[in-house]
């Protein structure tokens, strides 16, 4: 753990801090029905024709039923279009590799894991999807689903602002304008910086270049050869698909190495943008949440338990990695890191907090196999996952996960205290936490239902690539990423058959959509209620008391419902790998 990586993560958090008001302010501009936009001339007149196109009253606000089935419907279609187009890209325009249809199985799990901001990847890009398959269905579905998810919270938040009122906004408003004015004009931004600073935009074909000639053994002769060796590299729309991949919180690659790769993530300037742009928008979102509470100092104290969860994360994770294998001293050898599965331009502190950013965030995206971090390292980004991704979180889906602890630790202060629970002006009822324990305890249920089913089933046992703990946290990270949308794996588990994309494809559905249902409830059971001032006995949401209670209540709730199983896992092969001086 040295100088420079200290010097880096300061960096990174006062950049990420600094960025925090400018875009909470401007996402207010964007998602506040009566407030103005800063790009009203560029796209004021494309919103108002897609209003046209959709039919629809911009000015009509729906209740959360009315938003819910609108949200459904419009996840559905674009789902179905996602699956038609790779069944049929061998016969659709922008496949130079001439690539075949993509099969059912797969190409349901695909489908489903780009509708559901998961970005579940049981192939690799490069050698599956065509051009027009990276382009039309998948970061199409890029850009959609994370404005779903931004669409939700800003619902929630509104919910909880105002004062008895039937509505929560408009669905297809909230859709338009986050995709026009938040997400398109951000990726092209960030598009054009990953091109300068190496990332492809083409429409190529793949490209056969010779090496550096390379000596080679020749069999039976025992001589050199100084053969030339040809390499086949892919081309394609890299850049753009990176951008909203990094922006949305998406995650999936172009390539199957993701960010791992030179032309996702080709210096360390990029690799630094990129886990700033996961957390951008999901970092601004905390002070949209306290401009349109009128409670900024809670909007801030939202975003301190974040960074203080984050950071306890982040430097779990880099110390365990800086530590190394102790298995190396067994064998006489000492080692400074563990740089298996590691980028060499990145090292060590980069690749921890990339993994630590992308798990926080439900991003995905790696640039290190996390399969070989060591069993701590690994350990941090399961946590991540199964805490409900809301430390910053994925855009939308993070402040929302996170509104959900809010509300379960005022509840949990009132019984302390013997007060009704109350939060910002409203109480919290019967109804309100029923919902809170139902969107915490479905993730958990789709997370180790089905972990246990794979565990003691051939088909499960059968793909994974290593025995004991490490292939229980290999099934493990795979169902919680799939159930908390995230879309990251460990990489040592060989998922593309037809039982796994199936059973992962519908756990994806359950994780997004049995999540978004409820919150959507509790946005409209809050907003009919009334707002009160705040009296002598109202529990303060800000300040140090109430970051402590929040952190105390993410992570309790965390461990108490994963920590058996982590500990049959990660936590277990820890032990065998300190524990031991044997080298098998």
């Amino acid at each position: 753990m040295d100088i420079f990586g200290w010097i880096q993560l300061v960096l990174f958090v006062a950049v990420l801090l600094l960025l925090t008001k400018p875009m909470g302010i401007y996402l207010f501009r964007v998602l506040e029905p009566g407030e103005k936009t800063i790009l009203p001339r560029v796209f004021g007149r494309v919103e108002t024709f897609l209003y046209k196109i959709i039919g629809i009253d911009k000015d009509r606000e729906q209740n959360w039923k009315e938003y819910g089935l609108a949200l459904g419907l419009f996840s559905i279609i674009g789902l179905f279009l996602t699956y038609f187009i790779l069944r049929f890209q061998n016969h659709l325009p922008l496949n130079p590799q001439h690539f075949g249809a993509v099969k059912a199985h797969l190409a349901f799990n695909t489908a489903v894991s780009f509708a559901t901001n998961t970005n579940w990847q049981s192939y690799a890009g490069e050698t599956t999807m065509s051009h027009f398959s990276q382009m039309v269905a998948l970061t199409f579905q890029n850009f959609i689903s994370a404005a779903v998810g931004i669409a939700v919270a800003a619902a929630l938040v509104r919910g909880i602002a105002r004062h008895r009122s039937q509505t929560i906004g408009n669905f297809w408003v909230d859709l338009v304008r986050t995709i026009l004015y938040i997400l398109l004009p951000l990726s092209l931004i960030l598009a054009l910086f990953f091109v300068s600073q190496g990332v492809i935009q083409n429409l190529n074909g793949d490209v056969q270049v010779t090496t550096v000639t390379t000596l080679e053994f020749q069999a039976g002769k025992g001589g050199k050869d100084g053969k030339e060796i040809v390499q086949t590299i892919p081309q394609g729309p890299v850049a753009s698909q990176e951008a909203i991949k990094i922006l949305g919180t998406n995650g999936g690659g172009f390539f199957n190495a993701n960010s791992a790769h030179p032309y996702e993530n080709p210096t360390p300037l990029s690799n630094f943008i990129q886990v700033l742009a996961i957390f951008l928008i999901p970092s601004g979102l905390t002070y949209y949440l306290g401009q349109v509470t009128k409670n900024k100092k809670h909007g801030w104290s939202v975003w301190t338990a974040m960074a203080l969860l984050f950071l306890a994360a982040v430097l779990v994770c880099w110390y365990a990695e800086a530590q190394g294998n102790s298995r190396f001293e067994t064998l006489g050898l000492s080692t400074n890191s563990n740089m298996e599965g590691k980028e060499v331009r990145f090292g060590v502190f980069n690749s921890a907090l990339y993994a630590t950013v992308t798990t926080d965030a439900s991003c995905g995206a790696v640039n290190s196999m996390h399969d070989s971090f060591t069993p701590l390292g690994g350990l941090v980004t399961l946590i991540d996952i199964q805490l409900g991704e809301v430390v910053f979180g994925g855009v939308g889906s993070g402040l929302y996960g996170m509104l959900i602890f809010i509300i379960l630790a005022v509840f949990l202060a009132g019984l302390m205290v013997g007060r009704t629970p109350e939060y910002l002006g409203k109480k919290i009822d019967i109804y309100d936490v029923k919902l809170c324990v139902f969107i915490i305890l479905v993730t958990a249920f789709f997370i180790l239902g089905p972990a246990a089913w794979a565990v003691s089933a051939k088909w499960g046992v059968s793909q994974v690539n290593n025995a004991g703990p490490h292939g229980l946290s290999e099934i493990l990270y795979a169902f919680s990423s799939a159930a908390g949308n995230n879309g990251s794996a460990f990489a040592g588990l060989a998922t593309n058959t037809p039982v796994y994309n199936i059973i992962l494809g519908l756990v994806m559905i359950a994780g997004r959509f049995l999540v978004i249902v409820p919150v959507l409830a509790l946005a409209g059971n809050m907003a009919k209620k009334k707002l009160t001032p705040p009296g002598s006995g109202s529990f303060p949401v800000h300040g140090l008391t109430f970051i402590i209670l929040l952190v105390g209540t993410v992570i309790i709730v965390g461990l108490l419902t994963f920590l058996p199983a982590l500990s049959l896992g990660p936590v277990a092969e820890h032990f065998l790998m300190t524990g031991s001086n044997k080298l098998f």
